[in-house]
């Protein structure tokens, strides 16, 4: 079947979400060395993503923010405002706390011990990582290529409020799209057949005529294959394929994904 449809991931796919963060990581780290100056941020950052991962995981939301997909890091500013699901209540309601033990923590496994700094830090870092949209360049260049060729679905895996300000990060990405599917929203994420299926039903094609582009193998690309969709893994780092999912092609950026269109069309 011909192409009729490309579905694109957000994070890591279209926006630079790994370096935003990273970014946000690094100024938060080294603004902590203005109270201590032995501070090394490097090793502050590792303590802090240790315990943020540790404390999330150990939440009752934990398995709700699995099937999700929203990762211990975006909880460390995100505010989970929307979405109708009660876990997002609970979310929204631990986040404050969780934010600041993280943090907290995160200094104690570098030998300080001063909650305030750590309240301190839980705040700046949401301010850090929203002074930090980034797309890649070739993302708009890539959409401009597509538009009016094939049907463009954006499918995300997050908390609605959060995917929807990384989106008014770059207020002309969402225009290219004709559906924008965010997991938080629908209540399942990728790499449920659920949420892929009900993609292919609001771009009205089958799944062989669509094609599912993003950075993960085990959600984007086992998702789209679990229902007879075509794929296209971006592997920016150079990654060893693990496990039993592969995909139908393999690119290392972005741009790479036009000539592959050329040739389903």
């Amino acid at each position: 079947m011909a192409l009729k449809a490309v579905l694109f991931d957000l994070d890591d796919t279209l926006l630079w979400d790994e370096r935003s963060v990273r970014e946000a990581f690094e100024a938060t780290c080294r603004s902590a060395a203005e109270w201590y100056p032995d501070i090394k941020p490097e090793e502050l950052e590792a303590s802090v993503r240790k315990e943020a991962r540790a404390l999330y995981e150990g939440y009752e939301t934990y398995p709700f923010t699995q099937m999700i997909g929203i990762n211990p890091f975006e909880g460390l500013w995100a505010n989970f405002t929307e979405g109708e699901h009660d876990s997002f209540r609970k979310l929204q309601a631990l986040a404050p706390g969780y934010r600041k033990e993280a943090w907290t923590r995160g200094l104690k496994g570098i030998g300080i011990e001063d909650a305030g700094l750590g309240a301190e830090l839980a705040e700046r870092f949401p301010r850090e990582r929203r002074a930090r949209p980034i797309v890649y360049e070739e993302t708009f260049e890539v959409l401009d290529s597509l538009k009016g060729k094939v049907k463009l679905l954006l499918l995300t895996n997050g908390s609605p409020d959060l995917q929807q300000e990384k989106l008014a990060g770059f207020p002309e990405l969402a225009a290219y799209f004709d559906h924008i599917l965010i997991s938080g929203t629908f209540g399942e994420g990728k790499p449920a057949v659920t949420i892929f299926n009900h993609a292919a039903g609001l771009l009205e094609i089958d799944p062989a005529e669509g094609l599912m582009v993003g950075d993960k193998l085990t959600t984007d690309i086992k998702g789209s294959a679990a229902i007879g969709m075509k794929n296209v893994w971006i592997n920016s780092h150079g990654a060893e394929i693990t496990g039993d999912v592969t995909p139908t092609y393999e690119i290392g950026r972005l741009r790479e994904l036009l000539p592959i269109v050329e040739s389903l069309l």
